[in-house]
């Protein structure tokens, strides 16, 4: 066999044709290595739907660059020439390749990337590590931002964002004079709404044959592996994002914060998974979002609430994760140290809030960005869960959780573990909030009216005990100081007894 000239590795996230190591490499010339890998399949606990979905598609991304002439070894898991990790495949193929170089795209998650910087010492070959095209604001760019700003806030980031890809704009100003529309993104969702489902994908024989090899290696993982309904191939994701601009992004902008039992979708894309491992391109999406608004398809704060999702919250926590990598992995501002229960794993909970979502993210792999926010990650917040382990926990079970985009959201957003570098207040709620933006507590046991006592939305009592508990820690937060001065307007005994109905339910976990 020939030497292969260079050997371009591509990673799992990274299944998008005009990817940088593909376009400096020449199929005539070079061969791409794909791997099943065993250490990445389980270095957490990933979700059974996860694992089809990413090894089904990029079975199907590799006979996609063999029709476009590459040629391709991909290593199945299980295969005896299997290296189990990246750089233990990498020494097979050179092995047998013998290449002059490597190319790889810079991989997304701190691990991977520090794992590739040994390879050219470990194998003495040249190791190009190019940049990730595929992000709106590279890296340095970030920093660059982020230099010299006493806060890093993403709503100055995303204007910036908006002014560089002219996405809503109308000349220098924003399209219908406001920046962000979030403010008439907050409606309650009504039982009798209609609410498309994301267009499903019957699984194909290669997909059937990924279904049967991960219910027998990795049956003992987290979550239902049927019905399994994902797009695995980019013609079937970009027909699953026409259909959610057709059928749900009318109506995404005002009900993205709700939430109903039975509807674990809504008017939601759940394209995030295409999006984060490569079959769909983040400024396509955007600019036909935009399409949509301009031809008056969809009202702008709709269009907004999604261009705002991709080029806003996504492209600035990419830019947080590698700005604060890797110390930010072990941010725990509270100290908090109790162990996750073990409800987030079988949702045998009274709590029918998060009966409903845990069950929905065992289902689906899939909770949207409230349901996490305001309910798993609020409780895990006010129960004082290890924020480390929250983390896991989010990696693990959904389909579209890669560390550089769900560590920051789950440390800094939802656990305010960073201290506030990422969210300008803790996502802290009482029962009310969740009463308010959806039905579960209308079949739940425990009365969300109550403060404290047995019968009481547990919720309730943690919320204020939690402020209780960080009061130094909160007061010089101005958002947080309305709830710290109602917090000290309550009686000595009310006070009392909502630390005692937090611990008696706390002592219960």
């Amino acid at each position: 066999m020939a030497p292969a000239r260079n050997l371009i590795f591509v990673l799992g996230d990274q299944l998008t044709p005009g990817l940088s190591s593909l376009a400096a490499g020449d199929p005539a010339h070079d061969r791409v290595l794909m791997a099943e890998l065993g250490d990445e399949a389980q270095y957490v606990r990933h979700h059974k739907k996860k694992l089809v979905f990413l090894f089904s598609a990029m079975r199907h991304f590799a006979e996609e660059l063999r029709e476009a002439g590459w040629r391709v070894d991909y290593i199945r898991l299980g295969a005896a020439e299997n290296g189990t990790s990246f750089t233990g495949q990498l020494g097979r193929a050179i092995a047998e390749h013998r290449p002059q170089r490597i190319l790889v795209t810079a991989a997304g998650e701190w691990r991977v990337a520090q794992e590739i910087a040994g390879w050219q010492a470990r194998f003495s070959l040249p190791v190009d590590i190019l940049p990730d095209t595929r992000f709106l604001c590279p890296p340095e760019e970030f920093r660059a931002w982020a230099a010299g700003r006493k806060q890093l806030r993403m709503e100055y980031f995303y204007r910036d964002m908006r002014r560089r890809t002219g996405l809503l704009m109308d000349g220098a100003q924003p399209a219908g004079g406001k920046w962000n529309f979030d403010s008439e993104n907050r409606k309650a969702a009504a039982a009798g709404l209609f609410m498309p489902r994301p267009m499903a994908c019957p699984p194909d024989a290669m997909t059937d044959e990924v279904l049967a090899l991960v219910a027998a290696r990795f049956g003992n993982h987290f979550g239902d592996i049927a019905p399994f309904w994902f797009a695995v191939t980019r013609a079937d994701a970009e027909r699953a994002f026409a259909a959610f601009i057709d059928q749900a992004l009318p109506h995404f902008g005002d009900y993205q914060d709700a939430m109903l039992t039975g509807q674990p979708f809504l008017y939601h894309a759940v394209i995030a998974q295409y999006l984060n491992c490569g079959l769909l391109d983040p400024l396509q999406l955007c600019r036909q979002a935009e399409a949509a608004y301009r031809a008056g398809k969809v009202p702008l704060n709709a269009a907004e609430g999604f261009i705002r999702q991709i080029i806003g919250w996504r492209e600035y926590v990419r830019g947080i994760y590698w700005l604060k990598m890797p110390g930010y992995a072990r941010s725990n501002v509270f100290g908090h140290t109790r162990a996750l229960p073990d409800f987030y794993w079988t949702a045998e909970t009274d709590m029918a809030c998060l009966r409903a979502v845990v069950t929905q993210t065992r289902e689906q792999a899939y909770a949207h960005h409230i349901q996490r926010l305001m309910v798993t990650g609020n409780f895990a917040m006010l129960a004082g869960i290890d924020p480390h382990a929250v983390h896991e926990w989010y990696l693990s079970v959904y389909a579209d959780a890669f560390e550089w985009v769900e560590l920051p959201n789950t440390l800094g957003m939802s656990q305010f573990a960073d201290g506030g570098l990422l969210a300008s207040k803790p996502y802290a709620a009482s029962g009310a909030y969740i009463n308010r933006m959806s039905d579960y507590c209308d079949g739940c046991r425990y009365d969300v009216k109550q403060r404290t006592g047995a019968q009481a939305c547990p919720f309730n009592a943690l919320y204020w005990d939690f402020i209780a508990r960080n009061r130094a820690r909160l007061g010089d937060n101005p958002r947080m100081a309305p709830m710290l001065r109602t917090y000290g307007r309550f009686s000595a005994e009310e006070q009392q007894r909502i630390g005692a109905s937090a611990a008696a339910f706390l002592a219960k976990l």
